[in-house]
């Protein structure tokens, strides 16, 4: 979607029931209605064998993973997915990759390790496979015939640094509004100082979407939202920095104390919801996602939650609602 002349994408859960079909059926309907890309997460789900059913049932957006877990596959299969995903596509691939978070990755056996060090050689090694610069002999495959850019999840400023060093870009989520302009210049910083060309570098964002004409209704399940993700200690720490540390402290402390996820809710500020958030009716998410865009996004992302119904028909019809066609 062009939302004052800038594109405007869409990501797609793995953590609903939806069979893939309807994932397909639903990048259909965000081609139609004029975004620029649909992406898929990983959160139970393969996002890459995700991203390539839409990429097969699609004809001109771009599709991508935002993120696909640096911890479920090795950087060689991951390049060579992708590598065919572009050939299938003919080129409207996008791989962004990330590092998930400690404890889902430990109730899997996994341990995460130095996470910053290993998404830097991940990285690394899957933009060296994709450019035929990896494996010998017989696993030594040919470069992708189209280019992949390869974009690197990050909140903080040290992993921005990363997608500047590394990789084609960044692509943060749930950061703050406020917060963004810093992460865009790490990563800039980190390419110039390596070398590379900062201009090249893209900011794709995901940004939690919450369509409704009523606000309060609006505002009040963006809040239950983040009080989701203010559980895991990555978010907290990156609210702490963007100027929340009072309310992310309190939060913890009702969480340590067994309280619920509502309680949580009820401490999130209007402030947070409003710099890390788009929702209300489709002329105020329109704003806010230009107000993104301004701060350094090249490309918001709205990833829809329900306002008071179930996600996927919400998805459908935020799709309908911020379209342009």
């Amino acid at each position: 979607m062009s939302n004052a002349n800038h594109p405007v994408g869409v990501v797609l859960s793995t953590v609903t029931d939806a069979p893939p079909a309807e994932l397909v059926e639903i990048a259909q309907l965000a081609e139609s209605q004029g975004f620029s890309s649909v992406y898929v997460n990983e959160g139970r789900g393969d996002s890459l064998a995700c991203a390539e059913a839409i990429a097969l049932g699609t004809s001109t957006l771009k599709v991508g993973t935002n993120i696909a877990n640096i911890y479920f596959r090795h950087p060689y299969l991951a390049a060579q997915t992708a590598r065919t995903i572009a050939e299938l596509s003919e080129g409207r691939l996008i791989l962004g990759l990330g590092m998930s978070h400690r404890a889902m990755l430990a109730s899997l056996g996994i341990e995460m390790g130095d996470a910053r060090a290993k998404l830097r050689d991940y990285a690394a090694f899957v933009v060296e496979a994709l450019a035929g610069r990896a494996g010998k002999g017989f696993l030594a495959p040919p470069a992708s015939r189209y280019p992949v850019p390869v974009l690197v999840a990050g909140n903080t400023v040290e992993s921005a640094a990363i997608a500047g060093e590394v990789g084609d870009g960044l692509m943060p989520f749930l950061s703050p509004l406020s917060y963004l302009p810093k992460l865009v210049e790490a990563s800039r910083e980190a390419a110039t100082r390596t070398g590379r060309d900062a201009n090249g570098l893209q900011c794709v964002i995901s940004i939690p979407t919450f369509l409704s004409d009523d606000l309060d209704a609006a505002r009040s399940a963006a809040r239950y939202n983040l009080a989701f993700f203010a559980e895991l200690p990555n978010y907290r720490r990156q609210w702490r920095r963007a100027g929340y540390k009072a309310a992310m402290d309190q939060i913890q402390s009702i969480l340590a104390a067994g309280g619920k996820r509502r309680d949580a809710a009820a401490i999130v500020p209007d402030e947070l919801v409003d710099d890390v958030c788009v929702f209300g009716t489709a002329a105020n998410c329109r704003a806010q996602l230009a107000a993104f865009h301004a701060a350094g996004a090249d490309e918001p992302v709205i990833a829809v939650s329900p306002v008071n119904e179930e996600r996927l028909p919400a998805t459908r019809k935020a799709l309908a609602a911020l379209g342009t066609t």
